[in-house]
């Protein structure tokens, strides 16, 4: 299993996406990174935002089905539910771009924590993804949640048009 990378994603192509479901996160003008899982469900790479570091995410309960806390919330969360498809294309590596160094230390750490939990996440990436498209989510996680099947249409659409 490859090590995990934190991407950038164009934002041109979160605004394409955005256009279809509100659940996409903003990109924020290449500030908000996203953890690149090197991950492939239903033949898509999938790609999932990172939320910084707050006090909240300690006090999530772990077995929370949406969220994947990075050492306990101490160092942010993985929002499973906001993953996208995303074509390798559209995406720029973090860390050799950061220059602030408190920022670039704290990404490391994230990252190395993802790396030394990759089996942890992807299962429990797994287990969302079938739960969803099973039909077996909750409305109050659904409202939050992208439609990784409209998004995998538009994906393909993206990359249809992309190519022409």
């Amino acid at each position: 299993m490859r090590n995990l990378k934190i991407y950038y994603i164009h934002e041109k192509y979160i605004n394409y996406l955005r256009q279809f479901d509100k659940n996409v996160a903003y990109n924020k003008n290449t500030t908000r990174p996203y953890i690149g899982i090197v991950y492939t469900y239903n033949n898509h790479n999938y790609f999932a935002p990172l939320a910084s570091p707050k006090k909240k995410h300690i006090n999530i309960n772990p077995k929370a089905i949406d969220i994947y806390k990075i050492k306990n919330g101490e160092l942010g969360v993985v929002n499973i539910n906001n993953m996208i498809p995303t074509p390798i294309e559209e995406l720029t590596e973090v860390l050799p771009t950061v220059k602030d160094a408190k920022y670039k230390k704290m990404l490391e750490e994230q990252l190395t924590f993802l790396n030394n939990h990759k089996a942890e996440l992807f299962k429990k990436i797994n287990y969302f993804q079938n739960m969803f498209r099973k039909g077996h989510l909750n409305d109050r996680i659904l409202e939050r949640c992208c439609d990784f099947i409209l998004l995998e249409e538009k994906f393909e659409e993206y990359i249809n048009n992309v190519e022409n």
